[in-house]
Formats: structure tokens, sequence, C-alpha cells
């Protein structure tokens, strides 16, 4: 799984990054302040960091020269939005630059950039023994791999990115065909119960009375 740590000293933001990368299939880190930063960079291994500037303790450049020696990819994401302060920022060894306030998506296509340039390994979900690899479309049982059609491969995503919670059937169907529910169940029903099967998964996937399926993990 790719590991990313955010180095964001705003609680909001911070947990607002790191809902959605979750979500995005990534394991992610959050340390408030520049020493916490540090702190994880000296016991951990990440393969992308996400660093602010302005933090306590030890600022964003600080702490960037501290990473350096590892190698680790850094993107910045402050609200020093001049010309200067972004040339600074690169020229400090920032692999990319991201000007709050900034769109969620932007953020996601700007961390999948640098992991795709450089080489670093793509979104992984795992649940139990059945691991998927999102951008290769890639299922794993154990070590043997699992064939799914189209929608069977992107709601086992869905689910597991929503493991232990409740999923609506009209909210899954509309996740995965792209398109209004019209109250019919049978599509979606079968869908699961060939999930259920191929990935030996017919008590993990749960049916939750009257609302819809639930994936326990």
């Amino acid at each position: 799984m790719t590991d990313i740590l955010v180095v964001e000293d705003d609680e909001a933001i911070a947990n607002l990054i790191c809902v959605n990368l979750t979500a995005e299939g990534y394991h992610c880190t959050c340390a408030r302040d520049g020493m916490e930063g540090a702190d994880w960079v000296e016991r951990s291994s990440f393969d992308l960091i996400l660093l602010d500037i302005m933090l306590p303790e030890v600022d964003g450049y600080e702490l960037l020269e501290y990473i350096k020696p590892t190698g680790t990819p850094v993107i910045f994401l402050t609200a020093k939005g001049t010309i200067e302060d972004k040339v600074r920022g690169l020229r400090a060894g920032a692999d990319d630059y991201l000007t709050k306030p900034f769109q969620i998506g932007e953020l996601l296509a700007r961390v999948e950039a640098v992991l795709r340039r450089l080489g670093k390994g793509e979104r992984h979900l795992q649940v139990g023994d059945v691991s998927v690899r999102i951008d290769s479309r890639q299922v794993l049982k154990g070590t043997e791999p699992v064939i799914l059609t189209v929608k069977e491969f992107d709601l086992l995503v869905e689910l597991m990115q929503n493991r232990n919670i409740a999923l609506y059937r009209d909210q899954l169907y509309e996740k995965v065909w792209k398109e209004p529910f019209n109250g019919e169940t049978r599509t979606l029903d079968s869908h699961i119960q060939r999930l259920r099967k191929k990935l030996g998964w017919e008590d993990r996937i749960r049916t939750v009375f009257r609302i819809g399926y639930r994936l326990e993990g």
C-alpha cells in the first residue's frame, strides 16, 4: 500500500486530506507540526509527503532539508501563493507546489502524477486475504488472481472503501452503474452474489435488512 505523510497544522484541512486519500486507497499518517513530522520521517518510510510551509516548531523549508536525504518526494501545500514563493519552494527541492485553498480533486491528481512520475506504488486496498490494485484493476485472493467483470470490480472497490459501513442499495447502484436507481434490485443483488462466490466472502459481505449491504473487515 502507498504510504503518505501529511504534515499540516490545520486540523480541518489535515482531516479532509486524510479522509480523501484513504478513500482513494492510500494509507495516510498525519502530523500536526514540523517536529512531529520529523519524528515520523525518522522512524517510518513514506512514498510521498504532503508538507505545509508555515508550521509550528519546525517550518516546511527546514523539514524539507531533513527529508531530502531519504529521497522521499514532497508536495508543498501552502497559503504562500506568489510566484516567488513557488519558485523558492521548487528550487528548495519540492516535487510540486499546491496553493491553498485547493480543490481536493486537484490534490489527488497531483499526488497521482508525482507517484507515477517517480515510479511509486499504485493505489491499493486490502481486506482480509483479498487485495485490490486500483490503477491496474487487479484482484488477488492470497496469491491467486480473481477474474472480475468491470462492474464486479467497481462494486468491490466501493465496498472496500466503505468497509464496516452499511451502504444503501440505491447508493451502491448509482455509484457503480452511474445512472439513477429505479428500484429494481436484481442487477445489484446478482453482482453481490457473484462477488461473494468468487471471493469466498459469503460471511463477509452482509445483507443489511431494508438498507443494502455492508462489507465487514
